[in-house]
């Protein structure tokens, strides 16, 4: 199985595939086959000890020893880069968002003020991208739900719902990436297969269902 693994990463297969899908589900609801932006964000997650000292790190802000992965998403998954968790957000933002320019049309990239700074300056002039910064309101008291920002979050905790995805297993972090893809390749499967957005299950209790 590892074999016929390997042979369609060097092929790129996943993202062939996961391109296909993501045209596929995007025409069915009736829009264009590719989105007009993405939003980027980063998500910490504990390596396992098969991930070795020379691809992980450690996350201070989240304290998280491990992997980062970067994604590119508008609700459907664009791109994805794994990289050790020691890498700040706009070191890695460069290289995902080359892998964005290099892979899709999108030019247009929402992100959180951890993103701010030079990276703007420097996706504007190397990949012509515009990255724009959402920031929190200014009176914001405790949380609340900012605009754009709250898509990249909601795929990040459909990605983690993969079992493979809860902590990274992978010696290579390409295989990381791959495995990303390949639970993205699923949820957009799954949809098609349904013909509509899946539904939240509803909590059972001693007194009956409640939504």
């Amino acid at each position: 199985m590892y074999r016929y693994f390997s042979r369609w990463e060097e092929a790129t297969v996943t993202e062939q595939v996961m391109a296909v899908l993501r045209r596929r589900v995007r025409t069915a609801q009736g829009r264009g086959g590719e989105p007009s932006a993405g939003i980027i964000d980063s998500q910490s997650t504990k390596g396992a000890d098969t991930v070795g000292e020379q691809t992980r790190g450690y996350d201070v802000g989240k304290k998280v020893n491990g992997r980062k992965r970067f994604i590119v998403t508008l609700g459907l998954l664009l791109v994805v880069c794994v990289m050790a968790a020691s890498v700040q957000d706009r070191d890695g933002a460069r290289t995902t968002l080359l892998s964005l320019y290099l892979c899709t049309p999108v030019r247009f990239v929402f992100a959180d003020a951890g993103f701010a700074g030079r990276l703007v300056a420097w996706a504007e002039r190397f990949v012509a991208t515009t990255v724009h910064i959402v920031r929190k309101a200014p009176d914001q008291v405790g949380f609340a739900v900012i605009p754009r920002r709250w898509v990249v979050e909601r795929s990040l905790a459909w990605l983690t719902s993969h079992r493979r995805l809860a902590r990274d297993y992978e010696r290579n972090p390409a295989v990381s990436e791959a495995m990303v893809r390949w639970a993205a390749i699923g949820q957009m499967a799954c949809r098609l297969a349904r013909g509509r957005d899946a539904l939240r299950q509803r909590a059972w209790t001693g007194q009956g269902l409640i939504s």
